[in-house]
């Protein structure tokens, strides 16, 4: 505690300082924060509807794009998907080792498929193969939005063990620090993050070019926001600044 007088008025006004920022002063209960708080119960729809709209934004691509027969990455997703959608459960809090084992190769799959049209575009460019700057803006906004999307599964996947095992309340350490678990009272008593947080999370990452709100915790976490915030900085600058140059 300390003590602090304005030398204007007289007036001696007592500071407390707190070294856990008021939370015990806060009368709210550990359980109250996400840390420790088992998650609710949440649907895998969402996560599974971006897998859909990620899987629409490769078809959109030019052919000089694309490695191979256009169709063999979306069939591999949609068969991933139906076996994911009749074998496995659709909520959070049922757990279920072949939904975890699908999900990463689904992931994965969509993650170096990006990756591959990234590279094939930035080559594209540094050759002199595209000359419709129209459409490399389009193929440009494609690739970025489905870097979000992939990465904002990544992270919903990643974050302490991924969403069933938050159901846990001894759950390891979070990988995330979102400003709900870091300022008792910012958010609802027993909040927890919901897939929409993480694709936020990623959109963020991926405009910034690094963390706003929400904090990386752990060593894969870090790990994967910077190489998302790379590849969207190659994007934007690169490819971008391109394409205005041809469009001009």
């Amino acid at each position: 505690m300390g003590t602090k007088t304005n030398a204007d008025d007289g007036v001696t006004n007592t500071h407390i300082e707190s070294p856990d920022g008021g939370f015990r002063e806060s009368g709210l209960r550990g359980e109250a924060l996400a840390w420790g708080v088992p998650s609710a119960d949440r649907s895998y729809w969402p996560a599974r509807g971006a897998i859909v709209v990620a899987a629409v934004l490769y078809l959109l691509l030019p052919d000089q794009l694309i490695p191979g027969p256009r169709w063999v990455v979306p069939a591999l997703e949609a068969v991933i998907l139906v076996v994911l959608t009749t074998l496995t459960p659709h909520k959070t809090g049922q757990k279920s080792p072949l939904r975890r084992v699908l999900v990463v190769a689904l992931i994965a799959l969509v993650t170096v498929a990006n990756m591959i049209n990234l590279g094939l575009l930035v080559h594209a460019l540094l050759h002199g193969g595209v000359q419709n700057g129209r459409a490399l803006i389009l193929a440009s906004v494609a690739i970025w939005l489905t870097n979000v999307i992939v990465f904002g599964l990544w992270y919903f996947e990643l974050d302490r063990g991924g969403p069933n095992q938050r159901h846990n309340p001894l759950h390891r350490e979070p990988d995330f620090l979102f400003p709900q678990m870091a300022t008792p009272g910012a958010g609802r008593p027993f909040w927890s993050p919901a897939f929409l947080d993480y694709l936020y999370v990623s959109f963020t990452n991926a405009t910034a070019f690094s963390p706003t709100d929400t904090m990386p915790m752990t060593v894969a976490a870090k790990a994967l926001m910077g190489l998302q915030s790379a590849a969207s900085l190659l994007t934007v600058a690169l490819v971008a600044a391109r394409a205005v140059n041809i469009l001009t």
